[in-house]
């Protein structure tokens, strides 16, 4: 028994402390995570790596060992042959992810599937000897099918102990198994004999009778049972029981099952416009019955929320780190990306340091993928998100007030073509091709009253940025966008960027350069200060000018792709700039939304000593190549981490993203830098293409030449009578060239009509 006295001496105070405080560091480890048994959720590769690969091809599996390290669990929905052999699918219906269709023409076979008629390839028809002349597709028709073809046999499940890579685990599925009992196929029967060959970490099933029948057979401790849920109106058929009102058993499921699999919206659901709703209890109930907790559904392809602004990172972390609970496990086509957010960026709190000191974040039209560009909510926002260099885009009104808005055509970010100012509708081809209502034909006054629109990018793809902001917040004057940087301690620098200047100049009377001159001057940033003036623009005579003038930094920003630049190019931009804004494309070479190799830009531009900025990164999946995994992270780290390149800014619309990068608990961690958070190698996956399959090889990227960056000499501003209504143009540059004569315009009612429709 435990005797007080034992304590009476100092020696023995001391080492009761010593233990008090060992057992509560060791109680506040195992307590990190606050899933059911205290660990890290575990990652479970649905397929292998499916959302590259073909779900369940040796390379899919093999990928996911490769980018994840040996901590990742696989995978296997299991169909059975006509000879009992199980294989490796995602679909009962071979026809959805395979070319079984050109192995064996009009075989098509009808079956009820749980009571519902279904018509297609069923693997009971076929011996496995049969289907081994059957290849695998990309079943996700969203998804690159440059991976299809003779490179991908069927799998069984005896086929997972020879893959290459060797996972930490092998999750068997086990879907219908009534209906092959049906058929006189015992799924029952495979798993006992295949476990006899192959360890299987966890078996689960959405039928209640299949996990009673086999429980008795399984060591717990060895292979763990688990209990799926589908959708919440589905019935299972062992019970004839909704899968809702089976939730509300859950000591039942514990009978059998140590863990139950659901869908995430069990957990985290959405309302019909696609934002969060308050989490469910199922989480804490579950673990209270002594049942962990395992989400399934997980892909960073498709939109789940817009809470999530299209970063798969975030909505792990919104299930395994938001303080509440953590659920147990994750099924994922994407596996990488859980384990960054387990192992790099979970529990960090809100004023991690910052691992990356020397990366600057530039945004762009301030966090315009949260909030209409160039608003106050939007600058706001990436003040908030931890920007480092906030960003305005200078357009100038009629009456000679600079303001920020990402373009000098204001159709494109505001609802003027809805307004009255419809009628101001022209034609400038020097500016931009198509019908615009532009900046300097209205004033301040009026510009100030329009109402602001989101940017949508991707609108193509069907992917819209916060719906609930479509027109929120306010246009910001220069002077009002710098009296709120000046008072940001947490700002480095602020960006202007200046464009159109020579035709303000001549064709409208308006000088934007001493325009932007003076609003900085008046706002103290032409003094000694804590924060850099970055000017930024794609005319090298923009920048001479503000050379001449002013001692802030100048950047110039290449608007071409390249591949290089020439010497006689560079030793100009050194003339007028000390840094370089590149887009993505001229620092990693592209085929088919395939990274093919690494460009010469970025070393040429490093050597000269001009400082790198490259851009756009955004958070969307189609603005990324398939190498980067339809996650932003990857992207990010990838060009930050690069053999040979040194990145010194990236320009984005969602700043949140980049600063928590530079935030992860895996940056400097040289040798020790865990698989998941190692830069894609490009050129890797483009070398894994089939054949066949192969898309056109395009000519290498033409080097950026001294022509290019020469412009000529801002003309004098224009002493221009008062006009009643716009005037007339001319035709439109090349490339970076300078605008040159006069404007031509008319009035395009249809322009205005599309741009009307697509503001709405």
């Amino acid at each position: 028994m435990w005797n007080p006295r034992a304590l009476s001496s100092p020696l023995a105070v001391l080492l009761f402390l010593l233990l008090h405080c060992l057992l509560a560091t060791v109680s506040a480890q195992r307590s990190a995570w606050k899933t059911l048994h205290g660990g890290a959720p575990l990652v479970v590769a649905r397929g292998g790596f499916s959302g590259m690969f073909p779900d369940s091809s040796d390379s899919a599996y093999n990928l996911a060992v490769i980018t994840c390290g040996p901590d990742v669990y696989v995978w296997c929905d299991v169909q059975l042959t006509k000879d009992g052999v199980g294989i490796c699918q995602p679909d009962i219906n071979l026809l959805n992810s395979t070319y079984i269709a050109f192995a064996y023409p009009n075989k098509t076979t009808s079956y009820l599937v749980n009571g519902v008629p279904t018509t297609g390839y069923f693997s009971l028809d076929y011996t496995f000897k049969q289907l081994s002349s059957v290849v695998l597709t990309q079943g996700v028709y969203s998804r690159t099918n440059r991976f299809d073809g003779i490179n991908f046999p069927i799998l069984s499940v005896d086929d997972l102990l020879t893959t290459r890579q060797k996972p930490k685990g092998i999750w068997l599925n086990i879907q219908h198994d009534a209906f092959y009992a049906q058929h006189n196929l015992s799924m029952r029967s495979f798993v006992l004999s295949a476990s006899k060959r192959i360890v299987f970490s966890h078996i689960s099933s959405p039928e209640v009778n299949f996990l009673r029948g086999i429980s008795s057979r399984f060591n717990q401790n060895t292979t763990k049972l688990v209990f799926r849920f589908m959708a919440k109106e589905d019935v299972e058929p062992s019970t004839n029981q909704t899968y809702e009102s089976l939730l509300s058993n859950l000591t039942f499921i514990k009978t059998f099952a140590s863990g139950i699999l659901v869908p995430k919206g069990y957990i985290w659901p959405v309302d019909s416009s696609l934002y969060l709703l308050p989490h469910t209890s199922l989480v804490s109930d579950a673990h209270k019955a002594g049942l962990e907790v395992f989400g399934s559904d997980f892909v960073n392809d498709v939109p789940s929320s817009f809470n999530y602004s299209y970063d798969p990172l975030a909505e792990y972390l919104q299930f395994i780190d938001n303080g509440d609970f953590s659920i147990d496990g994750v099924l994922s086509d994407f596996p990488v990306t859980p384990f960054e957010a387990i192992g790099c960026f979970s529990q960090l709190g809100t004023n991690a340091t910052k691992q990356d000191n020397k990366t600057l974040i530039i945004s762009k039209y301030g966090s315009s993928g949260y909030y209409p560009a160039c608003t106050d909510l939007a600058y706001t926002k990436a003040i908030d998100d931890g920007v480092d260099v906030l960003d305005c885009p200078v357009q100038i009104s009629k009456d000679g007030t600079p303001f920020c808005l990402n373009s000098i055509d204001l159709i494109e970010s505001t609802t003027v073509a809805q307004s009255s100012y419809s009628k101001y509708a022209m034609t400038i081809p020097q500016i931009k091709s198509g019908s615009g209502i532009f900046a300097f034909n209205l004033t301040w006054s009026d510009i100030k009253t329009l109402t602001p629109s989101i940017l949508n990018p991707f609108a193509k793809y069907r992917l819209f940025r916060n719906p609930k902001s479509l027109k929120s917040g306010h246009l910001v004057a220069l002077s009002d966008f710098l009296s709120l940087t000046k008072s940001q301690p947490s700002l480095s620098g602020v960006s202007v960027a200046v464009e159109n200047a020579a035709y303000l100049a001549e064709k409208q009377g308006l000088n934007v350069v001493d325009a932007v001159i003076s609003a900085l001057s008046e706002a103290g940033y032409d003094k000694p200060g804590s924060q850099k003036v970055y000017i930024q623009s794609t005319d090298s005579s923009v920048l001479l000018k503000f050379k001449e003038k002013t001692s802030y930094e100048l950047v110039y920003k290449i608007d071409e792709t390249v591949g290089d630049a020439a010497n006689a190019a560079v030793e100009d931009i050194k003339k007028f700039a000390s840094a370089v804004i590149v887009n993505k494309n001229s620092v990693f070479s592209y085929n088919d939304q395939f990274l093919t190799g690494t460009t010469k830009t970025v070393p040429t531009l490093n050597a000269a000593n001009l400082s790198v900025f490259v851009e756009l990164f955004s958070n969307e999946f189609v603005s990324q190549a398939w190498d980067f995994f339809s996650d932003a992270t990857v992207e990010i780290n990838s060009y930050l981490n690069a053999d040979g390149l040194k990145i010194d800014g990236i320009i984005t619309d969602y700043p949140e993203t980049a600063d928590r990068y530079r935030r992860n608990k895996c940056l400097n961690l040289g040798a020790k830098r865990p698989t998941y958070m190692d830069p894609v190698q490009p050129g890797g996956l483009f070398s894994l293409i089939t054949p066949e399959f192969l898309p056109p090889a395009q000519a290498p990227l033409a080097p950026l030449t001294e022509a290019e960056v020469a412009e000529p000499p801002l003309p004098p501003v224009a002493k221009l009578a008062p006009a009643a209504s716009p005037s007339s143009g001319t035709t439109a540059p090349t490339r970076n060239a300078q605008p040159r004569v006069a404007v031509c315009f008319f009035f395009s009612s249809l322009a205005v009509f599309i741009a009307s429709l697509l503001l709405l």
